[in-house]
Order: C-alpha cells, then structure tokens, then sequence
C-alpha cells in the first residue's frame, strides 16, 4: 500500500456543504418520487396484475437507494459525525430531513397498497414466476403490511419522525460530542475518555471511570426528556400498529423469528452463572476481592504493549490476507480511498460504525488508540464492510442485509483478526489473550442481553407509568448490569448514568444482535476451522446480503437456528473456555 487515508475523504460524495450538486441531486430525488406517484398511484387497483406490478416493481427499484436515504442526506450525516459543532452542516441536514420527510412520504402508497392486498392475491404473486425476481421483496411487504396503519396515518407517522424522534437523538448526540475532559494535563473528547478507562492502573482508572460519568449525569437531565420522549412516541405507534410487545416490531424489521430470540434471550439470562463464574476469576487475576463497574472489560495484565495503527492495519492485513487475498484488497483499497476516519478527535461522535448503502461508498469511522481493543474493533467494522462489499453482488433491492445478520459478519473477522494474533503470541501472552476473548465473548453475549432485558423493563415502565425519572431508569440499569455481572460487584448509584451515552438503546432492542451474531459467528468459525474449504459456504453468506430470511440463509450453510440448543451449544463452549482459563491460571 502506497498511500493511505486516515481521514474520512467526503469527497467520494460532494466537494463540500457549498456543492452545487447538493441541491440538484435532492431536487433529482424528490422528482423522481414525484413521477413514480404520478404513474401508479391512480393505478392501485392494477396491482394485482403481475405484468403490471413487475413494471411497477423494475420502477421502484430504480429509485429504491434514494428512497432509503438520499446521497446528500447521507453525507451530512457523514459530516456531522465527524464535525458535531458545524452548525451550517446541522442545519442543512435538518433541513434536507424535514423536506425529505415531506416528499417521501409519497412512495409510501405503493408498498401500503400491495400489504393490504387480499390473502389470495398475494399467495398468487408470491408464487408468480414472472415476479420471481421480486419475491422476497414482496413476502416482506406482505409480513410488513400486517402492521400497516391507513395511507394518511402512515404519512403523518413520517412527517413527524424528525421532530419526534431524530432531533431529540440527535440533539443528545451534539451535547455528548463536545464535552471534554482533563486528564493527564490534557483535554480529551469523552468518547476517548470512554475507551482509555480499560487502559488504566486501579486507582487512575476509577478516577476517570468516575469523570466520565460525572460528565454523563450533567446531561442526565437531557437524556431523560430524550428518553422519555422517543420510549413514549414508539408506545404510540407500536399501540397504533398492533404490536404487542416493546420488540415486536425490531423482531419484524431484522426478520427474525420471535421464537428464536426469546430462546436466545431467555438460554443467555439463565447462565448468567457462566458469566459470574468468569468474573470471579478474573477478580483473582486482578487481585481484587472487589470489582466496580469500570472493572468489567480490561485486561488482566496493564502497561501492555502499544499496537500503533500502522501496526494494527498490518495486523488485519496479514490475517486477512491468510483467509483470502479479496479480503485485504477491499481493506487495501478502503484506506488508500479515504473510506475510513481512524483516530478520536473533539467534535467525533464516539464508538465505532461501519456504513453503507447500494450505490454508495461504504465507510467505516473508528476512535483508535493504540491497544489491542482497537485492533479488534477495526477487524469487528471490516466484517461489517467486507460484508457490505460482497453484498453489492446482489440485486439493488437486496443489498442491504439484516442488522442481525450484519454481526455475524463483524464478530467473524473480528475472530480471524483474533486468532492470528493469538499464534505469534508467548505462553503468558496467550492466557492474556484467552482472558480479552473471553472477556469480549461475555461483553458482546451477556452484557447485550441483559441490556435487552433493561430496555424491556424500560420499555414497560414508560408505557405503565407514562415515564421514567432519570434516576429511576439508573437504578433499573444497575440492576440489569449488576445480573449478568455477578455478586462481586459494587456499584455506585452514577455507575447507572451509563443510560446516557450508550446509543444502543435508542435503536431500539438492536443488542440483541450483538449475542444472535455472535454465537453465529462461533459455529461458522468452528465449521470453517475444521475444514477450510468452509469458506466458500461463509461466502455464500457474505454475498447473500438481504435476499432471504437470516433463518433460510443460515440453514443453506448447515447452521440451524430454530434448535433451541444451537445457542445452549454456543453458551457451553464459552463456559469450556472459561475452564481452560482457570486451569491455566492455576499458579496465579
């Protein structure tokens, strides 16, 4: 590699806010909109004519990327992510939000109209050979419709996503982003702040465990309203709609089956025990007969090593290289072409994300430091891309894979990543590096499910009492971290502040995700461990993007979901591991 990026280079999108191709390309998309309406929806009735709905359908899919999210919509979103105090960039998103939200609601007949089709014609559709290219499509639509509410409801309900939902998130977003905090003599974004505290010696690392969620209570007040907010407009809704339950509809839109994640749900919280049993073991390690909250997810062993990016990027180059050449192209070429924004700066929005969308460059934004963690964060967003890339080679309608399918992807490199790491590593190094994988197995399984189990007693609370007090729903998450964490934990009551930067619970029940993709992921390693020339089937996977149920698509490579001891297995290999880990560490 030649040249590398390590800033995102936004203008794979626009020349800046000041483009002139901003405006044409919106205006572009908003008469496009207008011409597909204009052509069917006087025609509704035609529908049920398969040669009509076929010219119908090869319409809307030519409109389908900008239907989803613009290009000038997504690359303010870009900008902001990364530029949270560019007011003129906020407000141009803003508005190019709320004008979308206007135009777009005019789409929404054409797929209200085929879920409210009759029983019969959709079984007649469905099973059209001439609409075969469109039939997944179109079970969806039909599954969705279910839900549907009226044509002037549906448009009310997009017309007031942005004032209802999106600012208030936003709005908590933009605050978070510009705080700051002093340590070491400098001043560091909080989001930085968040991924040194695993870094630290005992006492360094409760001090700045205890700034951060300072910094996170002063916009409690905030995130409660926030909370408040979004928790009771989606009860409205989900009341509106017939769901009836808080995850219903998550459930529907990552086309999960119900069944399947409360087995997964109900198998994790059940062996909480598996995880207290590691955590009184790394209490050990440690040489703590107490653990607090900012103990959770470091290593046992501090002063580590440093793994600069330079280092990391060869890292995941070699590793990925060794599984498949394509692999390291497609990382090769993201950081030569600017497609991902590396390292933590005031202004950044925190964590990690990869992106993408058809007909648009995938990016990826990281906050590295130069630990391990970091290492397996980018090969965690890489999976995310590789995936995206791959799926490209599907039709545009179905590039776009599941959410729950999409961790699959990222824990599965973050596993190659791992592993060939792990072979390079000394005796004493490896029981380090068994502890952080075991670590992140139970962040990445237990933690996500008892945050699932938070946001349902949230959820419930908000719709039984009509809200939640800021210190209400702190205690509530101390309780549901303190399950899956175990007995040798001491918690302080800001410890429950964590509510208001963790933005997962604002995407509604996404974590689950985490632990679905995870056990997933493990069983597809394993198989592929076991026979390398199981990388064609991870492969058929990878390329699969959104063209079936995740259930049909895991079931073409040999990976049952709907067992309910697929994820019992998954559960006990940890818990073997964890063994492993105790037997090694016998001398400590």
């Amino acid at each position: 590699m030649n040249t590398i990026k390590t800033e995102w280079d936004l203008g794979l999108f626009y020349t800046g806010l000041k483009d002139p191709q901003i405006e044409k390309d919106f205006k572009k998309t908003i008469t496009l909109f207008k011409s597909f309406e204009k052509k069917y929806s006087t025609k509704t009735t035609s529908f049920k004519n398969e040669n009509f709905l076929y010219q119908a359908l090869f319409d809307f899919e030519k409109i389908f990327p900008l239907y989803k999210v613009p290009k000038p919509i997504n690359y303010l979103e870009y900008v902001v992510d990364v530029q949270s105090e560019n007011k003129e960039a906020y407000a141009l998103l803003n508005k190019l939000q709320g004008d979308f939200a206007l135009e777009s609601h005019r789409l929404t007949f054409f797929e209200l109209t085929l879920g409210k089709l009759p029983k019969d014609v959709q079984k007649k559709l469905l099973n059209s050979k001439k609409l075969s290219r469109f039939s997944y499509l179109l079970y969806r639509i039909f599954e969705i419709g279910k839900y549907d509410l009226s044509l002037a409801e549906e448009k009310i309900y997009e017309l007031t996503r942005l004032s209802s939902d999106k600012l208030w998130r936003q709005g908590l977003e933009k605050n978070l982003n510009k705080k700051e905090l002093i340590f070491q003599g400098k001043n560091i974004p909080l989001s930085e702040a968040h991924a040194l505290t695993r870094t630290l010696p005992v006492l360094e690392r409760y001090a700045l465990h205890e700034a951060v969620m300072e910094k996170n209570f002063e916009a409690s007040d905030f995130a409660e309203a926030e909370i408040n907010a979004i928790f009771s407009d989606k009860k409205i809704f989900d009341d509106l709609r017939g769901f009836k339950e808080p995850y219903d509809k998550t459930l529907l839109l990552y086309q999960n089956d119900p069944k399947t994640v409360l087995s997964l749900v109900e198998a994790v919280t059940s062996r909480f025990s598996i995880s207290h049993r590691f955590y009184k073991l790394k209490a050990k390690l440690l040489k703590l007969p107490r653990l607090r909250y900012a103990d959770r997810n470091i290593s046992i062993k501090q002063n580590k090593v440093e793994i600069p990016f330079e280092n990391g990027l060869q890292i995941l180059g070699d590793a990925f290289d060794q599984i498949s050449p394509r692999y390291k192209t497609i990382l090769d070429s993201f950081m030569r072409e600017g497609q991902i924004d590396v390292f933590p700066k005031k202004g950044k929005g925190g964590g990690a994300y990869c992106s993408s969308g058809p007909e648009a460059p995938t990016m990826v934004l990281l906050n590295y430091t130069p630990q391990f963690e970091s290492v397996m964060t980018f090969a965690h967003e890489m999976g995310h891309a590789i995936h995206s890339e791959l799926s490209k080679s599907q039709p545009i309608l179905y590039q776009r894979y599941t959410t729950s399918v999409a961790e699959v992807a990222s824990t599965l490199f973050e596993r190659f990543a791992f592993d060939y790491v792990f072979e390079t590593l000394s005796e004493e190094e490896k029981i380090v590096a068994l502890h952080d994988r075991l670590q992140d197995d139970i962040q990445t399984i237990f933690r996500q499910i008892a945050c699932f189990n938070f946001e349902l007693d949230l959820h419930n609370a908000i719709r039984e009492k009509g809200s939640q007090s800021k210190e209400e729903i702190a205690v509530l998450m101390n309780k549901h971290m303190k399950a899956y964490l175990g007995p040798l934990f001491d918690f302080k009551d800001k410890d429950g502040y964590f509510f208001v930067s963790w933005p997962h619970i604002r995407n509604f029940f996404y974590v689950y995700s985490y632990a679905y993709g995870q056990l997933i992921s493990k069983a597809l390693y394993e198989n592929y461990k076991k026979d390398k020339s199981y990388l064609e089937k991870i492969e058929i996977f990878l390329s699969a993007g959104g063209s079936k149920s995740p259930q049909d698509i895991f079931k073409s490579i040999g990976i049952d979901t709907s067992n309910p001891d697929f994820f019992i297995k998954g559960l006990e290999s940890i818990e073997k591991d964890i063994a492993k880990l105790e037997k090694l560490t016998e001398k400590y």
